[in-house]
């Protein structure tokens, strides 16, 4: 699964001028719409923990990769070009009927 953040983004408006790069919470949003596209069914119930290690900037293309742990756990992994931006693990839950 991939994602790419727009150049025209409006999270990026002085996230750095001249240097842009992705905000964290803008990686985590992606992050959480493709686990709904992994996982149909399931909702983000909470950020366990998040590394950012690399910046990612705009235009980049992002994989995301998914590793179901146990208990409604999931690790998540961002790379450019096979070298990771980001890492952590989401805890989830069943969606409400």
């Amino acid at each position: 699964m991939e994602f790419t953040i727009p150049a025209h983004h409006p999270a990026l408006a002085g996230h750095f001028p001249g240097h842009p790069v992705v905000p964290a919470v803008v990686i985590l949003d992606q992050v959480a719409a493709l686990l709904a596209e992994f996982r149909p069914g399931a909702r983000l119930v909470r950020v366990v923990s998040a590394k950012f290690i690399a910046p990612l900037a705009p235009e980049q293309r992002c994989r995301v990769e998914f590793t179901p742990r146990s208990g409604g756990q999931i690790r998540f992994t961002c790379s450019v070009g096979g070298r990771t931006v980001a890492s952590g693990l989401l805890e989830t839950g069943d969606a409400a009927p």
